[in-house]
């Protein structure tokens, strides 16, 4: 046979020409698009064929052509698990006859009508032979017609360009020779993977009803008021046994004093290591009950995965070869110069025992796994190899599709970018550093362009134990509750660490430190929770927001607006259907009252008249005209506006009966 004459080129979602899979939440309706075209003026048809993990038979949905040859699908993601899909096209030869057939016949050429019916009674003989049951009856007779010439001819042009006649020729349609691409892979997620809002606590911290040392249950008594916040995400760093062995003491001093707790990330002691809880916080049960509790309130428990050990791990005792030594002998702590960490050994993942290694790592997760854990965050990733990451995963999602890791990896953009399409299903962004309306709109450009969204789905942080950013340091509570709607309507994945956040807690380690003094990360904290309530009610209204509007529920459908004040940073987001739009004015600067014009072009609204919007933040109803419009925030009031665009208004008279 012949080569095919279609071309098949640029087929998307692709990450890597199908090195790695795209990926897709449960529900969503996954685009594919393709440029597909072949020389001359044939007609050509395509479809995407898809298929469900576990599944050998094909489905089919069929392209439609856009512009410029680019053609367009969706196919539903009704499953967790890797999907894939590709695309076959091929030249209609019957539709091609048919579009032909019908110029002659409108230019009243009706020699050629009678030469071209008897060549498409042809092309529906032979699709008769390609039929099943009625369908093989009703192109016999149909090929008899057009060829019968005692048949009138208006009579055979209607015949050949029935409907019902086209239905079955496209359903016996000849495809060879046909255009197929390869297969590419697409990894469907659960919905928490897109759309999640994170709370941090140390539970040593979460003091109980005796006043004394907080533990996993004094947590679950926490339930309530965490999911009443809306959050749906409760994030706990490591709850293992902490090493005694060069312990940190406060603000991470290298002797510790007998009363020092050390840093959780230091994993691993006598009572056990990474499958182990620490004896002060509870047991393996309370985890069992914590996370029964959580799901029950609708919030996931995100335990942490820290893939290094305290010296007094059992692991450095059973398996010293896992660990990287010095010239010496001596197994190194863990450093990033000028940082040490005295408290910790990292792993050798290329060590001789590398695989043992691997192994036992897997197991970890499996354990928590088995123990209903569905999320969890992984620290410093960017430290271990990515072939080991990409292992992982496969490991796990072949039988746990379901599970969410958090990638917490401050580090270079390609190297956040491999860990993305090796598995993780977040990432930690630099949002944390992104302040003025300019490095904003940059950053999030590049998050939302088209090759990185595929496989790279972002979570914005305005602080964690590890970082407290010079602006929130220098700009008060105005500040804190500014980024924090930023985070919150910026992004469809976002996370605070509280109760310092809710606290405003701003004092660094020194001057020129992004680093909190008096860090939980080594001592417990007595939080002052009555102080938290302004910051809890705005994290309340957020996350309400934030559920009750799908536009926020996805990194798609953002556009930036200017405005004629450099403080003032605009933007709107939109669901698919463009029925749901909001519109952001934040006030960048958290000290001084800023006013001006945000022009509010491209987003369908109307360009003269009245329509109404809701500030969802203040619950003001504002009447506005056009696409220019007037705002004035006061960060001492409101760090900005949340507004939701109701619809247009038929008259002034209709915003009465909006208030």
């Amino acid at each position: 046979m012949h080569p095919s004459r279609v071309v098949v080129e640029n087929l998307r979602p692709s990450v890597d020409g199908g090195r790695f899979p795209a990926k897709g939440c449960l529900g969503d309706r996954i685009e594919v698009t393709a440029d597909i075209h072949a020389d001359g003026h044939d007609v050509i048809r395509a479809v995407t064929r898809w298929r469900g993990p576990g599944e050998t038979a094909w489905r089919e949905t069929p392209l439609e052509p856009l512009q410029n040859d680019v053609w367009s699908a969706t196919f539903p993601a009704e499953c967790l698990g890797f999907h894939e899909f590709c695309v076959e096209a091929w030249v209609d030869r019957f539709r091609t006859w048919r579009r032909d057939l019908e110029k002659w016949f409108a230019a009243e050429q009706y020699d050629d009508v009678r030469s071209d019916l008897v060549a498409g009674a042809r092309l529906v003989s032979q699709a008769q032979k390609r039929a099943t049951d009625d369908d093989v009856e009703a192109l016999r007779k149909a090929a008899h017609r057009l060829a019968d010439k005692k048949v009138g001819l208006s009579e055979r042009f209607a015949a050949a360009t029935a409907d019902d006649l086209l239905e079955r020729m496209d359903r016996y349609a000849d495809r060879a020779p046909a255009a197929r691409s390869e297969p590419l892979p697409v990894q469907v997620d659960p919905v928490l993977a897109r759309f999640s809002s994170w709370y941090e606590i140390f539970p040593r911290s979460v003091w109980g009803a005796d006043a004394g040392p907080g533990t996993l249950r004094d947590v679950e008594a926490r339930l309530d008021e965490i999911a009443a916040m809306g959050f749906d995400v409760l994030y706990l760093p490591p709850i293992h046994p902490i090493g005694r062995t060069n312990r940190k003491g406060k603000n991470n001093a290298t002797v510790a004093g007998p009363e020092d707790l050390g840093s959780p990330w230091a994993i691993g002691a006598v009572e056990g290591g990474h499958t182990a809880v620490h004896p002060a916080l509870g047991t393996i049960g309370d985890v069992d009950r914590l996370v029964v509790s959580a799901r029950a309130k609708g919030v996931e428990l995100a335990l942490d995965l820290a893939f290094q050990c305290a010296p007094d791990h059992p692991w450095v005792a059973e398996h010293p070869g896992w660990f990287r030594r010095s010239p010496d002998g001596a197994i190194r702590y863990a450093e990033n110069p000028p940082k040490k960490y005295q408290d910790i050994y990292p792993f050798d993942f290329e060590c001789d025992e590398w695989k043992a290694l691997w192994e036992a790592l897997r197991d970890v997760v499996s354990f928590w796994i088995e123990r209903g854990v569905r999320v969890f965050r992984v620290d410093n990733p960017h430290t271990k190899p990515y072939a080991f990451w990409e292992w992982l995963f496969a490991e796990i999602r072949r039988e746990r599709p379901d599970v969410v890791f958090l990638s917490e990896a401050f580090t270079r953009p390609k190297v956040m970018a491999r860990l993305a399409k090796v598995g993780f299903h977040q990432s930690y962004t630099y949002f944390t550093w992104r302040n003025t309306a300019s490095e904003l709109r940059e950053y999030l450009t590049s998050l939302t362009d088209a090759d990185l969204a595929a496989f790279l789905r972002p979570n914005f942080w305005p602080n964690t134990p590890d970082i407290l950013p010079e602006f929130l340091q220098a700009g008060g509570p105005a500040a804190f509750r500014l980024r924090l709607v930023l985070a919150a309507t910026l992004c469809s994945s976002y996370g605070i660490y509280g109760p310092a956040y809710e606290l405003c807690e701003a004092e660094p380690l020194a001057t020129g430190r992004e680093e909190y003094l008096d860090s939980e990360k080594f001592e417990m904290k007595r939080w002052d929770l009555a102080r938290a309530r302004p910051m809890r009610a705005l994290v309340t209204r957020l996350n309400r927001i934030r559920r009750d509007n799908p536009a926020l529920q996805t990194m798609e459908g953002l556009r930036f607006h200017d405005t004629d004040r450099e403080e003032l940073f605009a933007f709107s987001r939109s669901d698919a259907s463009a029925k749901n739009v909001l519109v952001i004015v934040a006030n960048l600067d958290p000290h001084h009252r800023h006013s001006g014009y945000v022009d509010l072009a491209d987003i369908g609204l109307p360009t003269s008249g009245s329509y109404q919007v809701h500030d969802l933040l203040g619950d003001a109803r504002f009447l506005w005209r056009g696409e220019r419009n007037f705002v004035e925030i006061d960060p001492a009031v409101a760090p900005a506006h949340v507004f939701r665009v109701r619809r247009k208004l038929k008259t002034e008279r209709d915003f009465d009966y909006w208030l």
